[in-house]
């Protein structure tokens, strides 16, 4: 067994000096080498601390939810890493107070809020929290990631380049939504889920009064011997990755999720009045051969209901024979002209069943 050497035995430790001519090496960060004479002049020159953006999103989506707006949200969260997702909230008029405790139990600074109602329609909130100001939208238009299967792939993770067309210079609601597009949807720099380069551009353009929203890659083709150099610009290239949706602005509140009304959109249309008039057609209120029998609520509910029965007995009359089955066009013709003779005499609506054709 050795023996223990003794405290008197041992050997002392010979200091090096470091020399004095020598460069110090500067310290390294994900950004490249960080030169420390450049950061004493920039931290001397500065009387103020320098600014961080440390902005995070929550994102967050109402109960009854299509998959479809599901699928939107989660290809968001992808989009944003510096966003954090938290579980379904209840739609209901105490929302905003609900939200704005998750916000703040989150340690976040703005919202996403997926609201659907009647598994039909779909309306984003974006707001800044807790003191506003918040946005509310019609999304229209929507197409996942998974749906389109485009070619475009960038990295998870990196920022995106913020472009806006010169629409939203015009007007003082535009300029203040691409402010509130500029501080959620851009990703603070050094973030700690986010990679130090950009390799995709989110693109926001203004047309008939919708934003609308594209993802593209920037790509470049080019060997491993054959770089690219920087400004290259003609060699690269755009392809869209996705997803694709358009936003319809409905009103700016002075608060988060309500408060005073800063803008209300003129032209905005309700789906549910566009859905009433895409089957309801005026045929003629001064007409005296179609006097008002029922209010227009009754009117709805008789044509709901005669639609449903046309189309039950259509179904059930094709499928009694096989003869019957191929004189299906006839079948559906006579039906559909001694239905809308029906509607047309009891309702004051002349609520067009579509005719099929009759073939040759």
């Amino acid at each position: 067994m050795a023996k223990k050497r003794k405290h008197s035995e041992t050997v002392p430790t010979v200091s090096v000096k470091k020399d004095e001519n020598a460069l110090e090496r500067p310290k390294r960060t994900l950004m490249g080498w960080k030169d420390k004479e450049v950061t004493k002049k920039s931290e001397a020159g500065s009387d103020h601390a320098v600014f961080r953006n440390k902005e995070k999103v929550l994102v967050t989506c109402s109960r009854r939810i299509n998959f479809r707006y599901r699928h939107l949200m989660l290809n968001m969260v992808s989009l944003l890493p510096h966003c954090k997702k938290d579980n379904k909230v209840e739609s209901r008029s105490s929302k905003g107070a609900t939200l704005n405790e998750l916000v703040e139990l989150k340690g976040c600074s703005s919202s996403l809020f997926f609201e659907c109602r009647k598994h039909k329609d779909l309306y984003l909130w974006m707001a800044k929290c807790p003191s506003g100001p918040s946005v509310k939208f019609l999304v229209n238009a929507v197409h996942t990631m998974e749906e389109l299967k485009l070619t475009g792939n960038h990295l998870k993770g990196s920022r995106p380049i913020l472009t806006f067309s010169s629409n939203f210079d015009k007007d003082v609601h535009w300029k203040l939504l691409k402010e509130m597009i500029i501080q959620i949807f851009g990703t603070p720099k050094e973030h700690r889920h986010s990679k130090p380069y950009h390799d995709h551009v989110f693109v926001f353009s203004i047309v008939d009064d919708h934003i609308w929203f594209r993802n593209y890659q920037i790509s470049v083709p080019h060997n491993e011997s054959d770089k690219v150099a920087r400004g290259g610009l003609d060699k690269m290239t755009l392809i869209e990755v996705g997803p694709r949706f358009c936003l319809n602005p409905i009103k700016i509140f002075g608060g988060s999720f309500g408060g005073p009304t800063l803008y209300e959109n003129p032209l905005y249309v309700s789906p549910n009045q566009v859905r009433l008039s895409n089957f309801l057609v005026i045929w003629d209120y001064t007409s005296s051969h179609y006097p008002f029998k029922f209010g227009l609520q009754k009117q709805l509910r008789i044509y709901i209901c005669i639609s449903y029965i046309q189309k039950k007995t259509t179904t059930w009359f094709c499928s009694m024979n096989s003869e019957i089955k191929k004189r299906k066009p006839y079948i559906e013709d006579t039906l559909s002209m001694f239905f809308q003779f029906l509607l047309s005499s009891y309702l004051t609506i002349d609520l067009s069943i579509g005719i099929t054709q009759k073939p040759k």
